[in-house]
């Protein structure tokens, strides 16, 4: 079992993950695929007149402040444009891939936050109506009928609440609680960078192995975004996945080449 996730930054090449991702399958593989659509939904809302806001926490993790009409949008680009391009791609290469996002069939539910804590200017402040969450739980079933039935599931980066309310969820760790629901043997994390680097965006400083006891230290010199990768790769781990493996996603053959130990290898 294999769940690959690709980055919502630009420059990874979609052609050839999904390339890859028949090939794959042709083999008997099964495969997921995650995916974001940060740098996407930024474009539009600009458009829209509804600019992005970012924030970021106490802890130092920047996020995107998610007000209802910055969720539509991003459900519109996810859910909409992104998830379908990408089904698109797979069926032009006979894969039977089938979108869906974490909405769909409850297939991934988080807890809402309330509030969200945020530095601005030098001082923490409380935002409200935020419409991000925690993930909870994954439908594992829904996944399993879907693999065990042919399909590739393209998962959008969406989830449900109790309430039924939808919420934006950080796709590198839906990536790593839908790996960790499926007890997959590898999650790769697909992105614009060769893989952890320890020096950013110096790509000769490319960490390539890293025990899960490191995990932790890395936080401390990882750029923004990879922040977050790291973070689902721990959590992934935690929940049985026998490795996760930051890779390269600009590359020809990005999924084959990660497999092989090409990028920042975490067991």
């Amino acid at each position: 079992m294999l769940v690959v996730k690709i980055g919502g930054a630009a420059g990874v090449n979609l052609e050839a993950v999904c390339a890859d991702i028949a090939a794959l399958t042709q083999q008997g593989q099964q495969v997921v695929l995650v995916h974001g659509g940060s740098d996407e939904t930024n474009r539009l809302s600009e458009r829209l007149g509804h600019p992005p806001r970012f924030v970021t926490s106490p802890s130092g993790f920047t996020s995107r402040y998610t007000d209802r009409a910055t969720l539509e949008i991003f459900a519109m680009v996810t859910a909409g444009k992104i998830n379908t391009l990408l089904v698109e791609a797979l069926q032009a290469k006979r894969v039977n891939a089938l979108g869906l996002s974490g909405i769909d069939g409850r297939l991934i539910e988080a807890k809402r936050k309330e509030a969200i804590r945020a530095v601005e200017n030098g001082k923490v402040r409380v935002l409200h109506d935020d419409h991000t969450g925690t993930i909870q739980a994954v439908n594992a079933r829904l996944l399993h009928l879907l693999l065990d039935a042919g399909y590739v599931p393209v998962v959008a980066p969406l989830a449900l609440s109790p309430e039924g309310v939808a919420l934006n969820v950080d796709a590198d760790r839906a990536a790593a609680m839908v790996a960790g629901a499926l007890h997959a043997d590898s999650l790769i994390l697909l992105t614009n960078v060769p893989g952890l680097l320890r020096h950013f965006p110096d790509e000769d400083t490319l960490i390539p192995r890293l025990e899960r006891a490191g995990l932790e230290a890395s936080l401390s010199f990882a750029e923004g975004r990879m922040k977050k990768k790291v973070l689902g790769a721990s959590e992934a781990l935690e929940r049985g996945v026998q490795r996760v493996i930051l890779a390269d996603g600009r590359v020809s053959e990005p999924v084959q080449r990660a497999l092989a130990g090409q990028g920042t290898v975490i067991a």
